[in-house]
């Protein structure tokens, strides 16, 4: 079991998509202002060349992005993009290529922008694992060094992603929305990498996968999480005692060990019980439950529906796309 791929065993549990939707070629003044997204939608940004200032209204935060950063939004929430002068927006057009992105552009000629704008998609009842473990905005800062082994960092490789986004996005080719949408997808999974690689990594997974004692745990839970772990287990692989273990899990992710491995559980029968041919006692079994009727209980309350629900949900997901 490797302990660095925690991210692709997580990434097989939640699928997530992404769409490019508007590239942004303004010159300052420009202001632009989202209101809060669906449940399983995160925006994202990507300052491909100049500076903004982003602000959170909620939580009357401001921080200054420059070239290369890329800012992800796990919660969703309403914030507002602008060149921090204050001045009146200049007017802005808008004109829509046949990949199906928008190019919005103003005719100013301050300070020059060129800002990438997007949404992943995390497939329900997914969202919930999303917004609970990732933090509310999440900031990655592009790299231009190659390690010493020749293989860039995650904010390398990021860099590379972002200028065959900014190169696909420059022109009207075949197969161009199909190709900045497979990127996007990528630039996810990079994002998170270079969040949980960097010397300061945020709170919630990322934090404990960027540990080095507590990797151990979090790659076991997303690689087996129907295994039956207990605390003792857990704390064996991290070399801690189960009280250490435990007073370092809560500090870095607001909960226990057990909370995420069963909420991990829960976001792995979602996944089972989208197959119409497995019965809900099968999937019980399967995410580590011997009694249907505690499975059934757990499901309601992390996921917000009952199996048969979420059974039902999926099978009209499925009608619709047929239809």
């Amino acid at each position: 079991m490797s302990e660095v791929d925690w991210l692709s065993h997580l990434l097989q549990i939640v699928t997530v998509t992404g769409q490019l939707e508007v590239r942004c070629a303004y010159g300052a003044p420009w202001r632009l202002t989202w209101s809060r997204a669906a449940a399983n939608e995160i925006p994202y940004h990507v300052i491909v060349k100049g500076r903004a200032i982003f602000e959170d209204p909620e939580t009357r935060t401001a921080r200054e992005l420059v070239s290369g950063d890329i800012v992800l939004l796990p919660h969703g929430a309403a914030h507002v993009l602008h060149d921090g002068s204050g001045q009146t927006p200049i007017p802005t057009q808008q004109r829509k290529g046949s990949a199906g992105w928008m190019l919005s552009e103003n005719d100013s000629q301050g300070e020059q922008l060129d800002l990438l704008c997007g949404r992943f998609f995390i497939a329900t009842p997914h969202d919930r694992l999303i917004r609970n473990y990732l933090p509310t905005n999440l900031v990655a800062r592009t790299g231009d060094d190659v390690g010493k082994d020749g293989i860039g960092s995650a904010a390398d490789q990021l860099a590379s992603l972002v200028g065959l986004m900014r190169m696909e996005s420059a022109g009207d080719r075949a197969g161009g929305r199909a190709v900045l949408n497979a990127l996007s997808s990528a630039l996810f999974t990079l994002v998170l990498r270079a969040a949980s690689e960097s010397d300061k990594a945020p709170e919630g997974l990322l934090a404990l996968a960027g540990h080095p004692r507590l990797a151990p745990a979090i790659a076991a839970m997303l690689a087996e999480p129907a295994q039956p772990w207990k605390l003792p287990d857990l704390a064996d692989l991290c070399g801690m005692s189960r009280a250490t273990f435990m007073r370092h899990f809560q500090d870095r992710l607001g909960c226990s060990a057990l909370d995420l491995l069963t909420d991990l559980r829960m976001s792995l029968a979602a996944n089972e019980l989208k197959k119409p041919a497995i019965s809900t006692e099968a999937v019980a079994e399967t995410v580590g439950y011997q009694s249907v009727s505690a499975f059934r209980r757990v499901f309601t309350e992390r996921m917000g529906m009952t199996p048969g629900e979420c059974r039902r949900q999926a099978h009209a997901g499925r009608t619709r796309s047929e239809d």
